[in-house]
């Protein structure tokens, strides 16, 4: 499986995640640069990659500018005919504007920056990217955004439950939805969802920053390590 890391002005997780995918998870990764309008060398059982951080410096909307990148174009194409995208922080807003995912990513609740540990548990089993996950077991795994309120219409958040698209929902450390455990206002505590097709992906959450030992911290290991195995038997 190869993967692809898409590189914005201000992206700043890119390097996290070209290191976790090649250097801990032993795969082909490169970087791709936003002014490209080619995805070459990439095939359906492949995987693009946009990453958190600030692109453009969140002008507009986070992940507005983004969406209509060079790249954005061929990624949209590549995602339509069967490959598979995964948006982490900025990624998931910029997945979301692009409309290869419903809803919005709106300011926090609180109107502020959150960056912490959360819990998340997971919805599903029915896609390559939480196949293998636990969902009797809350994962921990880092936030760190101001704009992470997802939000819907009532039609389109029926539709997510109904085709069970919410991937994850944030919860306690026992994987009680609680809106307690709620850092941001979500609807429905929701943390990530996929498309109908179950092949783009978006979260909030980094499980970049919580995949090796020495961070204290592997639970989101668990999510490359079931996309990489399942895509390979699919």
């Amino acid at each position: 499986m190869r993967f692809g890391v898409v590189v914005f002005p201000g992206s700043n997780c890119d390097s996290d995640m070209v290191h976790v995918i090649g250097e801990v998870m032993g795969q082909s990764v490169v970087e791709l640069w936003h002014k490209e309008t080619e995805l070459s060398g990439f095939g359906e059982g492949d995987c693009i990659v946009l990453p958190g951080g600030f692109s453009y410096g969140d002008y507009l909307r986070s992940g507005a500018i983004a969406s209509h990148s060079p790249i954005m174009k061929s990624v949209i194409e590549f995602a339509n005919n069967g490959g598979y995208v995964l948006g982490i922080c900025n990624g998931f807003q910029i997945l979301c504007e692009s409309g290869l995912l419903p809803g919005a990513l709106l300011r926090n609740e609180n109107q502020r920056f959150i960056c912490k540990n959360i819990y998340l548990k997971t919805n599903t089993r029915n896609t390559h990217l939480t196949r293998r996950v636990n969902t009797d077991k809350a994962l921990k795994i880092p936030i760190a955004h101001a704009e992470g309120r997802y939000h819907a219409d009532a039609t389109t958040l029926q539709s997510l439950k109904e085709n069970d698209q919410i991937l994850f929902q944030y919860c306690d450390e026992n994987g009680t939805v609680t809106s307690a455990a709620n850092p941001n206002g979500s609807l429905e505590n929701i943390a990530g969802i996929c498309n109908a097709n179950r092949n783009v992906f978006g979260m909030m959450p980094h499980p970049e920053r919580a995949s090796e030992i020495v961070l204290g911290n592997t639970d989101g290991r668990a999510l490359f390590e079931s996309l990489i195995e399942n895509v390979a038997v699919a």
